[in-house]
């Protein structure tokens, strides 16, 4: 039997509330309460739900663990948090307050090390290693940091399977060309992430419409797909696109 795909919404935080944006800085919105959207995407069916302070590692700050605690006691998914990761102790002290796994990015590029001290102690499932990257003119994709702030001069695809050669159990991989767009995943990016890692790969940016996620789960090769707009906007619940993509025949868990 094939695996069956996650559906998974993403939880961007800043200031306390979860917002939504275009590119990662354009046309913030205010999409409501943390902890009571993953409540609600629980409820939905929601396979994960992950938490992304999104302006922690720019302000040289961990992600606020009240957030983890409170969605902990009302939540029963697996929880995954990232912001602000720098240390093998953030790591700890967010899976003490009740994450299931911990996503780190710019915290692994600047400590690539990072990432196998966390994995050898915590065992890699519960290492999620996001990566933002931007497509560059020349071809290729580009790793950024802080929040998509900073570009590297990082090659995307090596630094993935690095990633994944370091330990890492996930990869959360974002096309920042495509985030907020609603104009569907980049296609390119995650088939060849999926014929170069022997990890799960979560497709995150550009969802839009239920295809465009049934697109990433097959034609795509994703693992996971993340989902934020079309959810948080009410336009689709996470019922929605399982029902659908169980009547294309993506396997998914109901």
């Amino acid at each position: 039997m094939p695996l069956a795909r996650r559906i998974i919404p993403c939880l961007d935080i800043k200031n306390g509330r979860v917002v939504k944006n275009v590119n990662f800085h354009h046309g913030t919105w205010d999409a409501g309460d943390p902890v009571e959207l993953a409540a609600m995407y629980d409820r939905q069916g929601g396979d994960e739900v992950v938490f992304l302070d999104i302006n922690a590692s720019w302000e040289q700050r961990s992600a606020t663990l009240d957030i983890l605690t409170r969605a902990a006691e009302q939540v029963f998914i697996p929880l995954t948090i990232g912001g602000g990761v720098t240390a093998v102790e953030h790591v700890r002290s967010y899976l003490r307050a009740g994450a299931d796994k911990v996503s780190i990015n710019t915290g692994a590029v600047k400590d690539p090390d990072l990432i196998n001290q966390s994995a050898e102690i915590f065992g890699s499932s519960t290492i999620v290693i996001a990566i933002d990257m931007k497509r560059r003119p020349t071809g290729g994709w580009e790793v950024y940091l802080q929040g998509g702030r900073t570009p590297t001069g990082i090659d995307g695809l090596k630094w993935a399977e690095e990633a994944w050669r370091r330990g890492a159990g996930e990869l959360l991989v974002t096309s920042m060309d495509a985030d907020g767009t609603r104009n569907g995943y980049d296609m390119e990016l995650h088939q060849a992430l999926a014929n170069l890692v022997d990890i799960p790969v979560i497709a995150s940016g550009g969802a839009g419409t239920l295809d465009h996620i049934a697109e990433v789960l097959t034609t795509g090769k994703a693992d996971a797909a993340l989902v934020a707009s079309i959810f948080h906007s009410g336009q689709y619940t996470v019922d929605d696109a399982k029902q659908y993509l169980a009547a294309k025949g993506v396997p998914v868990r109901r």
